[in-house]
């Protein structure tokens, strides 16, 4: 049983299209043990037979390759150049080249990436920092989406749109272009673990801008990201987006951090605390100190606490399964969201035969491992319709929004696609117990 009638299901879908692609970097394997050519790396042979091109040869391919780009890019020029500049001294020995030579080579370093192919799901959401132009009484938003491609790895893209003052809610249609960001190596959060510094300037709208896995520690997926408007005691506004890393054999919390959503910083979180899954930021300080939701368990949801926005340890497990639906696990659907009442909590609770469901409770405000109350039925559950897809019987969240007193409530479907609700708050309020 779920309380359907508090949300308002909306007739937006975001469904994946394989015609979302990136330009990324490929760098290609090395020999294997036992296999190794004689003579220069794998790279460097590459680079070798392009140069060895004649004049014609190298036309020919390099129109090629220009053809199958430019319909689907900008700046096709600009990226290959700028590929070439990465590899050329560190990839591959330095060399001199002329321009259609390096623009080959920075191809043969390239690939296309379908970023949304298989799905688009696991959705958050915040207000965006630019609120110009906005009509009273409505707001723009940043939605960030996981999108998962070929491999099953899982990028970050994102949406925009506006929360009418009437409740209605608009996505702005992405733009026709994904550009990948320049990468810089930064200090990590981490010990010997350095990040990574996106700049993303080269992208005309925020739906270009795709964040894929660049670190040994996040080559498998980005997942999972739980945004959140951080404002600190100074008055100094910072967007936050805690998610999972996975290697391919480990996981672990990371944050992303911004302020423009065009200059981005990745670094790893560190702490007994960061190993699992499911980690969301307070958009405020409590008492001086960082506070951040976790599932440390697997199965309860703990708060922590931390001088140290990047070192997190022990916690205090404050909700635990109760009710049938969330038998198996109860977690966060993103960061808290600050009401009279107290601290709002989205939550997913896992049942039999692995259903997801959607749920809420309410913190005490001046201390949150008080819990005030709790919803006793799945607020949201897969409808008959919705059940089926890449996970079947999955409602997930990962960060909704409130505005005015209505909670704005995106979710994914089956691990495959997102769509809305809205619920007023007095009702879900009215609701717990």
């Amino acid at each position: 049983m779920a309380n359907d009638d508090l949300a308002t299901h909306l007739p937006i879908l975001l469904r994946p299209d394989p015609k979302r692609v990136v330009i990324r970097p490929f760098v290609p394997a090395d020999d294997p043990p036992g296999f190794a050519v004689d003579g220069p790396p794998r790279a460097q042979r590459i680079a070798d037979r392009v140069m060895a091109l004649s004049d014609a040869d190298l036309r020919i391919d390099l129109d090629r390759v220009m053809a199958g780009l430019t319909e689907h890019h900008r700046d096709v020029d600009m990226i290959l150049q700028r590929r070439f500049h990465e590899v050329n001294g560190l990839l591959i020995d330095h060399c001199s080249v002329t321009e259609e030579q390096a623009l080959l080579i920075g191809a043969y370093f390239s690939e296309e990436y379908a970023f949304e192919a298989a799905a688009l799901f696991n959705p958050s959401i915040v207000a965006h920092p630019d609120q110009s132009g906005v009509k009273p009484g409505e707001v723009r938003f940043v939605l960030s989406l996981r999108g998962v491609g070929e491999g099953h790895v899982s990028s970050v893209t994102f949406r925009t749109g506006i929360c009418g003052a009437d409740g209605t809610i608009a996505v702005d249609a992405p733009g026709l272009h994904a550009v990948a960001p320049r990468i810089e190596s930064i200090p990590g959060g981490a010990p010997d673990d350095p990040g990574v510094r996106l700049l993303c300037e080269d992208s005309r709208d925020l739906s270009e801008v795709v964040i894929f896995p660049m670190t040994i520690n996040q080559r498998h997926g980005i997942e999972d990201v739980r945004l959140v408007r951080f404002v600190d005691d100074d008055a100094n506004v910072t967007y936050f987006g805690t998610y999972t890393a996975f290697s391919g054999e480990a996981i672990r919390q990371e944050l992303l951090r911004t302020t423009d959503f065009v200059t981005f910083e990745l670094n790893a979180l560190r702490g007994d605390a960061t190993a699992n899954k499911g980690m969301a930021l307070f958009p405020r300080r409590i008492k001086g100190r960082y506070a951040m939701l976790g599932r440390q368990d697997h199965e309860n949801i703990w708060l922590l606490t931390s001088d140290d926005l990047y070192n997190w340890e022990g916690g205090t497990r404050i909700v635990a399964p109760r009710w049938d639906w969330e038998f198996v696990q109860i977690g966060n659907g993103g960061s808290p969201i600050e009401i009279d009442e107290g601290w709002l909590v989205i939550t997913h609770g896992v049942g039999a035969v692995r259903n997801y469901c959607l749920g809420a409770c309410l913190l005490d405000r001046e201390d949150p491992t008080k819990l005030l109350a709790r919803t006793t039925y799945p607020l949201l559950q897969p409808r008959v319709e919705e059940r089926y897809g890449y996970v079947p019987n999955v409602a997930y969240t990962c960060g909704a929004m409130v505005h005015g007193r209505t909670l704005v409530l995106p979710y994914a479907l089956a691990d495959s696609f997102t769509t809305f609700a809205t619920v007023p708050l007095d009702r879900l309020l009215a609701a717990m117990a």
